[in-house]
């Protein structure tokens, strides 16, 4: 997931007017049943977590991104990006790059719809302006509403840690707390049966994790974290920590037995048209990962950078790769292919 924003600490903000908090929403967040909720998520990954904990019928309004389950695409769209989507990579970077050097949201609120839909929740994220609707855009946007003081659930995942506790914020908000950690135990249980099978196994294959493709960026956050559940060695970036950039040097100089490509928003064919911007480089062919063969595009927009349910998934399909000896999952195909040039 692209960053261009340091570390915020986590919110739990409650909107009000001059005199003070909304009495009304504090009452909600307490006790829910007390009134009727009325869900509006603004990124894809908190619509996930939205659903799987059972809140999908109270879900009124999405982001433009929102699209898990295929269910919420009924729902009205409330956002939508201030650039032009469509293009290569590093059009797409140098439009943001634009956008943000100004000082300037990368997305845009519909303020109206927002105001016609009478949220009693928002849920949105502070950790990366570039990837999704900021708590920033939300709070801009929340400003002009005169009917409705929702309660915004801000998340900010940085680590598959933190994932497990926005899982829990949401459940808190939302009067679902047992539920939550219900949630999160059985995503837990299933990552778990994967590492403990890498246990046993003889080799632990290096791995570069590729995120974007030009300008070249690594996967941070809770991507070393998957590829080291999976049984290889993360080569870049680190947990935790924001998605670093890297060069082509680095790749040559650390030659790593997989390179997994899978950058943020792009779905498999999309980037396997940008895959000859590698491929074209005179050191390709000697790279021991494309000489072995282990060289493989992943869906990055369904998959890997939407911190919530679905990491299961995500972690799934980098055994498979990792070891295609040892997991069979079934995600070969819709979530991965193996890259062979053109």
């Amino acid at each position: 997931m692209r960053r261009t924003t340091t570390r915020a600490r986590f919110v739990l903000h409650l909107i009000g007017y001059a005199s003070g908090p909304n009495t009304a929403s504090l009452q909600l967040l307490g006790n829910p049943r007390m009134s009727s909720l009325r869900i509006i998520s603004l990124i894809a990954s908190a619509t996930e977590i939205v659903c799987a904990l059972g809140f999908e019928d109270q879900l009124v309004g999405r982001s433009h991104e929102c699209d898990y389950p295929p269910s919420v695409k009924r729902l009205p769209q409330l956002t939508s990006p201030k650039f032009n989507v469509d293009g290569t990579s590093a059009e797409i970077d140098n439009r943001v790059k634009s956008i943000v050097q100004e000082a300037l949201s990368v997305y845009r609120v519909n303020a109206q719809k927002l105001e016609a839909l009478k949220p009693t929740h928002i849920v949105t994220q502070s950790q990366c302006e570039v990837c999704a609707v900021s708590l920033r855009d939300v709070e801009q946007a929340v400003c002009e509403l005169t009917s409705s003081r929702p309660v915004i659930v801000s998340l900010e995942p940085n680590s598959l840690d933190d994932v497990w506790a926005d899982i829990r914020r949401v459940g808190s908000a939302l009067g679902a707390a047992d539920r939550a950690e219900q949630l999160i135990d059985e995503l837990k249980s299933r990552m778990d049966d994967i590492v403990q099978r890498t246990h046993w196994l003889d080799s632990n294959p290096t791995v570069a994790y590729i995120e974007w493709i030009d300008p070249l960026m690594a996967g941070g956050n809770w991507m070393p974290e998957l590829i080291e559940m999976a049984g290889g060695v993360n080569l870049f970036g680190e947990a935790g920590k924001h998605s670093p950039w890297m060069t082509w040097d680095d790749l040559v100089a650390r030659d790593p037995d997989v390179i997994f490509v899978s950058p943020c928003g792009f779905e498999i064919n999309r980037t396997l048209e940008e895959m000859h911007l590698l491929s074209d480089k005179a050191d390709w062919k000697g790279l021991r990962a494309v000489a072995s063969g282990r060289v493989y595009v992943a869906d990055g927009n369904q998959y890997f950078n939407r911190p919530g349910p679905r990491l299961v998934e995500s972690l799934e399909i980098l055994a498979e790769v990792i070891h295609p000896n040892v997991f069979h999952f079934g995600h070969e195909g819709a979530g991965w292919v193996r890259y062979r040039e053109r």
